[in-house]
């Protein structure tokens, strides 16, 4: 068996090892600005920003944050969605020499509060409806400094207008902020900061350019330190394995968040590291999507399994021409081959599964875009990546075949966890990263991902995988999403329970769901119970809450018991 079988699988185009260009990665705009200054860098809703105004507003953004006292290492937290603010925001804070603090808009005032002490950020860069969230906070925290922008800053007209009527519609609050004191506005900074930027000496390997916050399913959530060696080398990994895209000319639908490290990478980075034009959409909506692809003609489309489902499952999808989509890889959620098989016949395009984590930047394995896959399988790992199995809790690796947790290294594995030592301790042991998932190599070096380690559900001891579930229940033409948990069971420990979402006018009942099962899976991986579901809890990026569910059923069950 040799060493890292996967290679043997690379195409010529893709070599083993790369060259990582040492600088950090606010140079990259530099460079394509300075290259293709009037080419369009982002197109938001009808409205083109060029590379020029990209850098310009970028470098002004930094001026102004160094004005307020922003030095190299200071934490800048940017809670924005998809926006031509979000990339200012995210390039500003490095010029200035901070590091990002990336935050979802959705948080509520606890979450904004933990994550924004927890980092120390003094700065943050807002959507304006979500100021009367922050300024709850603010006291108990270290943020000196508010800047506020709206969606209509880079609406055009008359869109502009429009909008702030239809946002009062839609979230029941208007929000005025006056550019004074502590409050700044954006569209003001935009027009009396000047480009003049102090230089920052930049240590490629070690200094910090992002702090990406895990989702917290278990416990509070921690500060993922990712340097500009490890975004960069990332962003170059994915540049090579998309062998066949022309630097400049691809077009990057950008649905998925840029507040998630994925879109972060994925779009942002790499749409500027290539010179190519991104179109942003601050959420998802599969009509609008539907629309932007169709008059965008977008070519690459980094994406998530539910975007992809509530693409498919639109009912005017004929309507549209989506063929101008030539790849997408899909990460955050295993991909069911059912759905990669579809989207795949309705554009044309090729739909592969990645994988990776918020600690490795965070993509670590895809199959190959264009040449042979593996169905189910996650692919094989990226140039530089190396990736072995272990018996769970320990450092012995296992053969083949064998199921044990995922461990990875390469340099765009994490630094640590911020001021967490005894976490980054319990996840990187003996250089790897313990991944947390259960899987498997083949003997070809294809890998493949079988649960999460905290989802396997043990039931009248027997191990079961609910992804092995799921994706059973995907090949049924009735379901349009589902998820399977372990929920307690006072005989069996856990007991298998689906939640299903039917498609729009389709029909299934318990019993059909259970004879189906039992014609596809040995008799203790069939659920016990069935849930129909109008909707599933989702993460901003796609991913499917099982733990919330498993949660809401512990709830459930502790209410139901007598005092």
């Amino acid at each position: 068996m040799t060493e890292k079988p996967w290679l043997a699988h690379y195409p010529p185009e893709i070599p083993p090892t790369l060259d990582y260009e040492s600088k950090p990665v606010q140079d990259y705009l530099t460079h394509t600005y300075e290259e293709s200054p009037e080419k369009t860098a982002i197109h938001f809703m009808g409205k083109d920003v060029s590379y020029k105004e990209l850098y310009e507003s970028s470098m002004k953004f930094a001026n102004y944050l160094q004005e307020l006292g922003i030095k190299k290492g200071d934490r800048v937290a940017i809670m924005l969605p998809n926006s031509p603010q979000a990339v200012i925001g995210f390039y500003g804070i490095l010029y200035a020499g901070g590091i990002v603090v990336m935050t979802n808009p959705l948080y509520t005032e606890r979450e904004i509060a933990y994550q924004m002490k927890n980092s120390g950020a003094k700065v943050i860069l807002a959507m304006d409806i979500l100021y009367p969230r922050i300024s709850k906070v603010i006291k108990d925290t270290e943020l000196e400094n508010v800047i506020i922008t709206g969606i209509k800053e880079y609406l055009p007209f008359p869109k502009n207008m429009i909008y702030p009527f239809i946002q009062k519609k839609q979230y029941g609050i208007s929000v005025k902020v006056e550019h004074r004191g502590t409050n700044h506005l954006f569209s003001e900074i935009m027009k009396i900061a000047s480009t003049n930027v102090k230089e920052t000496e930049f240590d490629f390997e070690n200094d910090l350019a992002l702090l990406q916050y895990t989702g917290g399913t278990t416990g509070s959530p921690k500060g993922v330190m990712l340097s500009h060696k490890n975004l960069i080398s990332n962003a170059t990994m994915c540049d090579k394995w998309l062998y066949k895209t022309k630097n400049g000319e691809e077009t990057v639908l950008g649905i998925i968040p840029l507040f998630h490290v994925y879109g972060l990478t994925t779009v942002l980075i790499l749409s500027v590291m290539q010179g190519n034009k991104m179109v942003l959409l601050p959420k998802f909506d599969p009509e609008t999507a539907l629309k932007t692809i169709n008059k965008q003609k977008p070519t690459l489309f980094p994406g998530a399994p539910t975007l992809y489902i509530g693409l498919m499952n639109h009912p005017d999808i004929s309507k549209y021409d989506l063929s101008s989509i030539t790849a997408c890889l899909s990460g955050s959620a295993p991909l069911p081959v059912d759905v990669q098989e579809k989207f795949e016949k309705i554009t044309g395009g090729r739909l592969v599964e990645g994988y990776g984590l918020t600690e490795t930047s965070p993509v670590t394995h895809s199959n190959l875009v264009w040449g042979e896959r593996t169905k189910g399988s996650i692919g094989l790992p990226y140039p530089d990546t190396d990736c072995k199995v272990f018996q769970p809790g320990t450092t012995d690796t296992v053969p083949p075949g064998e199921i044990g947790e995922i461990g990875i290294k390469g340099p765009q594995v994490m630094q640590g966890y911020w001021n967490n030592p005894e976490a980054t301790a319990a996840t990187i042991v003996d250089g790897w990263l313990m991944t947390g998932d259960l899987g498997y190599m083949d003997e070809h070096g294809h890998f493949f991902v079988v649960d999460r380690k905290k989802d396997m559900i043990i039931a009248g001891g027997f191990n079961i995988y609910p992804r092995e579930i799921e994706e059973i229940l995907y090949e049924n033409d009735a379901i349009q999403e589902c998820v399977v948990a372990g929920i307690p069971d006072p005989y069996r420990g856990e007991t298998v329970k689906a939640y299903i979402v039917l498609k729009e006018g389709k029909t299934l009942t318990e019993s059909e769901l259970d004879a189906y099962c039992r014609e596809h899976l040995a008799a203790f991986k069939v659920p016990r119970i069935y849930e129909f579901r109008t909707e599933l809890p989702k993460t901003a990026v796609g991913k499917i809450l099982r733990r919330s569910l498993i949660d809401e059923e512990k709830q459930k069950m502790s209410e139901a018991v007598p005092s």
